[in-house]
């Protein structure tokens, strides 16, 4: 294995315990400090098949999405609400979180060969994706669902870095990725003006 795999398969352990973070934090801060190392991790993973130019698009990108949102926290002096809804506790997240992982390496080994990329590569863009979808499915708090859209985003850009390397596919992906902060910001401002109603 050479340093260029070896890099790989840090950035997917990087991407498996962020995405466990993300999952487990209840915390805006700690999560939102998550989200910018989850995004160190895309960016290598990308890097493996864009040129450095364009995978550090995604990363200043990614980072820009962790200030938009932190923002806007920050200002709507937004506290992190307890979930109402069932499950919320951390044990059966780690678990969903563990079968997710699992899960996504299985089906890494066929798409590694199928799509003639490396393994690392594989399963960290499942991962992300599955994590992403995990989350989405047990939350309904504005940031969480941003967070998991976030994650999700990241790791189909992962797997399609593999298959096209156009600076506009490029570009368009960080204008979704901005858009969706944007987003994200407006939905916090509008989810605490709600609830001070």
């Amino acid at each position: 294995m050479n340093m260029a795999d070896t890099l790989k398969w840090i950035a997917t352990l990087l991407a498996l315990v962020t995405t466990l973070g993300l999952l487990l934090s209840r915390d805006w801060r700690w999560s939102l400090a998550t989200l910018a190392l989850q995004y160190l991790g895309i960016f290598w993973l990308v890097h493996s098949h864009w040129p450095l130019s364009m995978a550090a698009v995604k990363l200043v990108t990614g980072w820009m999405v962790c200030a938009a949102l932190g923002l806007a926290l920050h200002r709507s002096g937004a506290h992190t609400a307890s979930e109402t809804a069932w499950p919320q506790g951390r044990l059966f997240r780690s678990l969903a979180g563990g079968l997710i992982a699992l899960a996504a390496f299985t089906l890494a080994q066929k798409t590694a060969t199928w799509l003639n990329i490396s393994l690392a590569m594989a399963w960290g863009s499942l991962l992300l994706m599955g994590m992403g979808l995990l989350h989405l499915g047990i939350t309904a708090q504005p940031l969480r669902v941003i967070l998991g859209l976030l994650t999700f985003l990241g790791g189909f850009e992962i797997i399609y870095a593999a298959v096209e390397s156009s600076s506009l596919v490029a570009a368009l992906l960080a204008v979704i990725n901005l858009c969706l902060a944007l987003v994200g910001a407006y939905l916090l401002n509008a989810h605490v003006a709600e609830v001070a109603e």
